[in-house]
């Protein structure tokens, strides 16, 4: 792939995402990864969390983005530092802040300044 349209690419990854974080939707639709009712927290649930995290976060935190459950393999402990990127809405740095406590550190980075 060549670098213009690497940077093509790029732009359009971060208008969709800037999109989404604007109308504080998500990509949940009738055809997607979600599944046919579109529900953020039934997708979440698919893919691992559980429904006590999706209910104790701030509602627009899980923004029904994920394509994985990275606390599911990441065993988190107290102290720890954690690095986030992509982190979006933030849902799985507020999980991982939780996990390490208050003597570890939680960094999200994300390519949208809107997220």
């Amino acid at each position: 792939m060549t670098e213009q349209p690497r940077e093509t690419l790029r732009q359009t990854i971060r208008r969709t995402y800037a999109e989404i974080a604007k109308s504080g939707g998500s990509c949940c639709g009738p055809s997607n990864c979600c599944g046919p009712d579109g529900g953020n927290s039934d997708h979440a649930e698919r893919i691992g969390y559980k429904r006590s995290d999706l209910e104790s976060t701030p509602v627009g935190a899980e923004m029904g983005l994920a394509c994985g459950n990275p606390h599911l393999i990441a065993a988190l402990q107290s102290g720890e530092t954690v690095l986030d990127l992509g982190s979006g809405g933030g849902f799985d740095c507020l999980l991982a802040a939780r996990a390490v406590g208050e003597t570890g550190k939680v960094i999200g980075v994300d390519m949208t300044p809107e997220m």
